[in-house]
Parts: C-alpha cells; structure tokens; sequence
C-alpha cells in the first residue's frame, strides 16, 4: 500500500522545501514524489489533516521500558506503541531494569525484541555494574553489540575518579558518556525543589546547588579526561549557564531537558499529586524560563521525554514515599508546544530531529525523492486530550489525563512500516 500526504507543510531546517505546503507520496518504504496536487491511486492511503505538518522523525533520547524485570510497569512492546504514539519514530531506552543493561546479552536482548518494529529501538548500556557507580561495565562488549551510549539513568556517578576513567573509557571505544547530575549528599531525602513553595509545603527541599556542583564537576572532569559528556536532564538556571561556558570553551558537552522541567514549576505541588514528584524535581518560574530560552538559543541541545513508568503502588502512597516519574512519551510533543508556543515549532522540531541524531551519530533522515521515508506527521490546529483508552502505557502515572493540550500527532511512517492515531 501506497501513503500520500496531503497538502503537508514541510519542517526541515535546511531542506529545499522547508516551510512548502507539498504532497509526498511514499511507496514501499521510499518517497517516490514530492509536488503539488498528486492524484492518488485506488491503493494509495491518503492522509488529511488540518494544518497538516511533516517532519523527519523525531528520536527520544531518554526513556525506560523497564523490560527485563519489571514488564507490569512497561515492556518493550509497550514502550514502541507509546513512542508511535506520541511521534517517535525512534527512542533510545536507559537502563531501569533488573537484570541491569550491563552486558552484552542484555544489550542483544532489547535489540531483538525490537527488531523490525515501527520504532527503532536504541539501547544505552550502564556505566558501572548494576547502576551502582562500584565498577566499569563492560563497555567494549556492548558498543560491539549495538548500544550507542552509557548511562546509569537516575544513578548520579559520585566517584569522580568513577567518571574521569568512564569518560576516557568510552572516548577510546568511540562512544560517550550519559551522566545524570544529583548530588545526594546534599539532596538526600529532598521531596521537591527547595523554595518558597516547598517550606509552605513542609517538604525538605533539593536545592538546585545538588545538580549545579556536580555538573561542575562533571565538566572539570571532562576538560581533564577528555571525550564527551551528555546531561540528559538540567533543570536550573545555574547548569544553563555553566553547560553555555563550557560549550564556549569548544568543550565537547551537550544537555537536554526533561519536558516537563520546560512546561511546569514547582507551584503545581500544592495539591501534592504524587505524578509531579520528578528527578530532576520540578524548579521554580525563573528556572523554567531560563530553560525555555536555553532551548530557543540552542544552548539545550535536546527536549527529551523522559517517560518513566511507574505502578500504582510507587505514586499512589504518601508524598514522602512516592517514586519519582511520569510516563510522557505521548504527551512529549503537546507539553514542549504548550511551553514553547507554536512560533517556537522549528526549534521543537530540531530538537527532535536533528540534535538527538547528532548526539548519537545517527544519519538524519532527508524529505526528498528516493529517501527513506522516516517521518512525523502532525497539526498544531488540534489539541491532544490523553485517556484511559488512548493510552498506550502499562502504566498511568501522567498528571496530563483528560487535559486538553495544544497540538496532535497525526501518525508516524518508518520505512515499510507506519502507525496512525
């Protein structure tokens, strides 16, 4: 079967049709024409939308399936359904698992789940053995075997000499380091950000210094090892400001943010909705816009879902004992339209597209006959109201239910493959 877009409007930096209204028709996985009023066929799919968008694909680089060891909260399966769900064409899944993605049979595992899928599947292996910052993982082994990145996810590395010989590690391999930034001496036991809003709360604070020294850290130790370092969620002023001096210096750094660090402050804790207890935890309005402009000037490289499924158990239970995480990947796109704005699109859009490809060395997909077609279709005449019924997680732990939010993916068209809401 034959797809023809219609009437598409085409976002692609650099791209000779760049903000065109066009029809596209993909054929056997390929685009075999790109103009104005194509005629379909009797076989063709066609698809029409107000306000209709195309974009390459968009990547997630931080998300968690948690398969192996704990598929009731999200499995493989899932986690692709969310991903096509919410405009992803590709995400790169982190470790949260039990066995840790530590080796190179759970690195085969993931990859041959998801062979053949709608979605691309991009593992990152750990860092250190199971997550727990004692000893080097095996690096070499995995790169070998399909992961493009180490992460330890929400595991902060606090040896600094842990991360000076990682960092050296992985520059040889050719690969990088993914290194979340807490420093749980100083926020051990923090509920929330430490502000006004949390002493009101009578909530112990994480104040945005925990997350401020260590990316200092972080980079001192990078300008010594060398080789490359990527912070996947920033959520202060502070680390925006010490990410744009080291970018400056030509240090090889790049920084995403979780989208709901873009969109929310800490005053929606007031009604202490357990869906809201985040790590990085949600900062306050200054924070928020200095991340918002961070993206615009394209000192934040990536927005990143960070979609991280918990049970009812983790969030439905007192504040304090709560697990930190909200599953997004379906609400990613309307959340960074709501914080940005709709003049804002090209800038979501690289930040999709382009950048995350970049950071992983992946080629980026091109709109132009005979490509590959690896595409995003969506409207920003819609809005996105996400259900019980809609949604395609194991889990619900999003504050976003029954909330209308602007802007709505359309569907996505990988190859042969393709999957439409």
């Amino acid at each position: 079967m034959s797809i023809l877009l219609k009437n598409a409007k085409v976002i692609a930096e650099g791209n000779s049709n760049n903000n065109k209204v066009l029809d596209i028709l993909i054929e056997g996985g390929k685009i075999i024409e790109i103009g104005k009023n194509l005629q379909a066929k009797g076989n063709d799919r066609v698809i029409e939308a107000d306000g209709l968008c195309v974009s390459a694909g968009w990547l997630d680089l931080q998300a968690v399936s948690c398969d192996p060891g704990f598929e009731h909260k999200e499995d493989l399966e899932s986690l692709i359904a969310c991903a096509a769900a919410g405009g992803f064409t590709g995400v790169c899944v982190h470790n949260e698992n039990q066995p840790a993605i530590h080796g190179k049979s759970q690195i085969e595992y993931i990859l041959n789940k998801t062979r053949n899928k709608v979605v691309d599947v991009y593992p990152s292996g750990t860092i250190t053995v199971d997550a727990k910052g004692k000893d080097l993982s095996e690096m070499y082994d995995m790169q070998n075997s399909g992961a493009v990145a180490f992460s330890d996810h929400k595991h902060a590395i606090k040896d600094s000499g842990m991360l000076m010989r990682a960092l050296q590690y992985s520059n040889n391999a050719g690969s990088f380091i993914i290194t979340h930034c807490n420093d749980q001496n100083i926020s051990h036991g923090g509920q929330m950000n430490e502000g006004e809003v949390s002493v009101s709360l009578g909530l112990k604070g994480i104040p945005p210094l925990a997350e401020e020294l260590m990316v200092e850290r972080n980079i001192s130790i990078l300008e010594y090892a060398g080789g490359r370092i990527h912070f996947p969620t920033i959520s202060t002023k502070g680390s925006v400001d010490l990410i744009k001096k080291a970018k400056a210096a030509g240090m090889k750094v790049t920084a995403g943010v979780a989208v709901a660090n873009l969109l929310l402050d800490d005053s929606v804790l007031k009604e202490f909705d357990t869906n809201y207890k985040l790590d990085p935890p949600l900062r306050n309005k200054k924070d928020v816009l200095a991340l918002r402009n961070a993206v615009e000037n394209g000192i934040i490289d990536v927005i990143v879902s960070d979609h991280y499924p918990q049970d009812v158990e983790s969030k439905e239970v007192e504040f304090d004992h709560a697990e930190t995480g909200m599953i997004s990947l379906q609400t990613t796109f309307s959340s960074a339209v709501e914080a940005l704005k709709e003049e804002n699109i090209n800038s979501i859009v690289q930040c999709f597209t382009t950048a995350p490809r970049r950071i992983l060395g992946l080629e980026d997909p091109e709109i132009k006959v005979g490509a590959t077609a690896n595409l995003t279709l969506f409207t920003l005449k819609e809005n996105t109201v996400l259900t019980e019924k809609n949604n395609r997680s194991l889990s619900k732990n999003s504050p976003f239910f029954h909330k209308s939010m602007k802007g709505k993916v359309i569907g996505i068209i990988n190859g042969a493959k393709s999957s439409f809401n």
